[in-house]
C-alpha cells in the first residue's frame, strides 16, 4: 500500500460495470484506480480510463495485458468473463496481488482453480457485491430454516438483454443457500424453466425462471409458497453503483487478508 491508499486495477474498464467502478473510485476515500484493462484489440486500448468513462482524465491508460501494470496496483477487481478472469488470477497469483471477483458463470472445475489459487493469495469471489443482496442471502437462510419442506420454492430473476449467463450467479447462489439449509443438493433438485405437460410440481424441487430484457440492472425474488400464504424475499437494483460500492468495500476488507477464499458474507460479518 502507498501511504494508506489502496491502489485498485479494474478489468473490463470500458464495460458497463467497469465504468461504474471507475466512477465509484472517485467517490471512495482512500481508494484510487491506478490500472485499467480491456480485452485485446479493444478500440479503447491506450485511451485514458477516466476519459472513456466520462469522469475526466485520470492519467491511467487502458492496457490489454495485466503483466504490463502488475507493479501498479494492490488489488484487481474483475467483473468480466470466466476465461479472462482466470488468466488474470494466474498473474495475480504469480505477483502476489489480491483479487475481488464479481464474474459469474464459472464451472465446477474453474471454481476449483480459484480455490487452489486462494491458498497463495486472498480472493473474494461473490456473484453479487450488493450489500442488500447479501443481506437477502442471510434472510433466505432464516426463511428456509423456518418454513422447511412445507413450501414450494421458486426463484425468479431478471437482467438486461446483454447478460450472457442464465440463471444469474446471484440466483444460483440463492438456490444453493436454500438447498443447503433444507439438506438438499441444488444440482439434484433444481428445475430450470418449464414447458409443456410437466405434471404436478415436486415440492422437493427448487424452480428457476429467467428474464432477459431491455436495460434491467438486476432483480431477484425468492418465493416460498405454502397453502394459504407465501413469503417473498426480493431485491431490485436500479443502479450498478450498488455493486461497485460493494466491490470497493470488499477491496478494503480483503487488503488485510494474507490469503484465503472469501465472499461478501465474510466482508459484511454475516457468518
Amino acid at each position: 500500500m502507498n501511504d494508506g491508499t489502496l491502489r485498485v486495477a479494474i478489468a473490463g474498464a470500458a464495460g458497463r460495470m467497469g465504468r461504474t467502478l471507475l466512477a465509484a473510485c472517485q467517490d471512495e476515500a482512500g481508494v484510487v484506480c491506478t490500472a485499467a484493462l480491456e480485452r485485446p484489440g479493444s478500440d479503447w486500448i491506450g485511451v485514458d480510463a477516466g476519459i472513456q468513462a466520462g469522469i475526466g482524465e485520470l492519467g491511467v491508460p487502458i492496457v490489454e495485458v495485466l503483466n504490463e501494470v502488475a507493479d501498479n496496483f494492490d488489488i484487481l477487481i474483475d467483473f468480466t468473463r470466466p476465461g479472462p478472469t482466470l488468466d488474470h488470477m494466474e498473474i495475480c497469483r504469480e505477483t502476489g496481488r489480491r483479487m475481488v471477483i464479481g464474474t459469474t458463470g464459472f464451472s465446477a472445475t474453474e471454481r476449483e482453480k480459484i480455490a487452489a489459487a486462494s491458498k497463495e493469495i486472498a480472493i473474494i469471489l461473490a456473484p453479487n457485491m450488493s450489500v442488500g443482496v447479501n443481506l437477502c442471502f442471510k434472510l433466505l437462510e432464516v426463511a428456509a430454516g423456518v418454513l422447511g419442506d412445507e413450501v414450494d420454492v421458486e426463484i425468479i430473476e431478471a437482467h438486461h438483454r446483454h447478460k450472457v449467463d442464465a440463471p444469474s450467479g446471484t440466483a444460483v447462489r440463492m438456490g444453493e443457500i436454500v438447498a443447503e439449509t433444507l439438506g438438499r443438493k441444488l444440482s439434484e433438485c433444481a428445475v430450470y424453466g418449464r414447458e409443456g405437460h410437466t405434471g404436478e410440481r415436486d415440492r422437493a424441487t427448487i424452480g428457476f425462471e429467467t428474464i432477459r430484457a431491455g436495460d434491467i440492472v438486476g432483480e431477484h425474488t425468492v418465493m416460498f409458497a405454502g397453502t394459504g400464504e407465501r413469503v417473498e424475499i426480493s431485491h431490485k437494483a436500479t443502479s450498478r453503483l450498488n455493486f461497485a460500492r460493494g466491490a470497493l468495500r470488499a477491496s478494503n476488507w480483503v487488503a488485510a487478508q494474507p490469503r484465503g477464499l472469501f465472499d461478501m458474507q465474510d466482508v459484511l460479518g454475516l457468518r
